[in-house]
């Protein structure tokens, strides 16, 4: 079995069904493990290496791991007990010397939660249960970076790792039938995924990049402490007519927008230093993004979101509604429901 093979994929469900296998959805890089010998590659999601990255991983699995075999996991970065999505994000640089930097100050650990392969035999045909007694027993001895990913087959203990674990920095529950073959590409997992709400202020927009008439996406902002207006994300999912309902429907905002706007500064770079705004240079290129459009921030609207990262959201949000009857000063941080923390090392312990 040679790289690239694509991974197993989940789709989105509502709630946790009863009479699967349950884990604990883990908040990292998806990643296929391939050993053969002294060999190590690191199979992104997408078939691309992410092995340049994460030097001090690759040597620690060519150590711990089965002489040849192929795992399926995700790799993560804990940082004071839980994960940090920022920090492992971070890890993906192009200047060899920041990746050496980075790999110091915070390395990186891998999470297995299935087997593709192990000695000369893929197993892939397998089902799930069958896999897991496989992983369980070529991974008997694995210690840190290398985990085991806890599961369960009792629904009320998938319920506790949902409501508890958020905390630790997971993002959810996956759920698999214990009878389920690895089919590479497929969504054949479900996934159950925390969902909240905020009211948040409209400052801006970008244009669709198709359509110049057509709004792309809604870009929201929440008030900090010493109140200033951060930007935390944005929401892009609407169908075609509604992007161009939207675009002039919002036409009025745009004038006189640009005065004052708290996202005014976005062109110099000391200001995204400062706060959070929109166009900030790209790690990649340096170019700035200047293909946004100013609104006066008078707008409230509803979003759904799943968590934060940091200050601003995770994910692309999700819109709901206009809030009318909500003024822009009272949508602060403050509304954002915190969730309780708890240490890693529980949620890896499964306890």
């Amino acid at each position: 079995m040679l790289p690239p093979v694509k991974p197993m994929l989940a789709k989105p469900v509502a709630t946790i069904p009863d009479g699967m296998q349950y884990e604990a959805k883990w908040d990292g890089f998806r990643c296929l493990v391939f050993r053969d010998g002294d060999e190590i590659e690191l199979g992104s999601r997408t078939g691309k290496s992410l092995l340049r990255y994460f030097p001090e991983l690759a040597v620690a699995l060519r150590e711990l791991l089965p002489e040849r075999c192929v795992l399926d996991g995700e790799i993560v970065v804990p940082v004071g007990g839980r994960l940090d999505f920022e920090a492992l994000q971070a890890r993906i640089h192009p200047a060899a010397s920041r990746v050496r930097l980075l790999a110091e100050e915070t390395p990186a650990e891998f999470v297995a939660f299935d087997l593709l392969a192990l000695g000369d035999e893929a197993v892939l045909d397998r089902p799930l249960s069958a896999r897991r007694q496989l992983l369980e027993s070529a991974l008997g001895a694995a210690r840190g970076p290398l985990h085991l990913a806890p599961v369960t087959e009792d629904i009320e203990v998938a319920r506790a790792w949902f409501e508890r674990f958020e905390g630790a920095g997971l993002d959810g529950v996956v759920a698999k039938r214990p009878d389920l073959p690895y089919r590479p590409g497929e969504r054949v997992m479900l996934k159950i995924k925390h969902e909240r709400t905020a009211d948040c202020v409209l400052a801006g927009l970008r244009p669709h990049r198709g359509d110049a008439a057509a709004v792309g996406s809604l870009l929201l902002g929440l008030y900090d402490g010493a109140g200033a207006l951060q930007y935390v994300g944005a929401s892009s999912s609407f169908p075609a007519e509604r992007r161009r309902a939207l675009m002039r429907e919002l036409a009025p905002l745009r004038t006189g927008a640009a005065e004052g706007h708290p996202w005014g500064r976005w062109e110099d770079a000391q200001a995204h230093e400062e706060g959070r705004m929109p166009g900030a240079p790209s790690r990649w290129s340096g170019q700035k993004d200047a293909s946004w459009v100013p609104l006066r921030p008078e707008r409230v609207c509803e979003v759904a979101y799943d968590h934060m990262e940091g200050d601003r959201f995770r994910h692309t949000v999700h819109f709901r509604r206009w809030r009318p009857d909500r003024t822009p000063g009272s949508c602060t941080y403050a509304q954002l429901e915190q969730p309780v923390r708890y240490d890693l090392g529980e949620a890896l312990d499964g306890r």
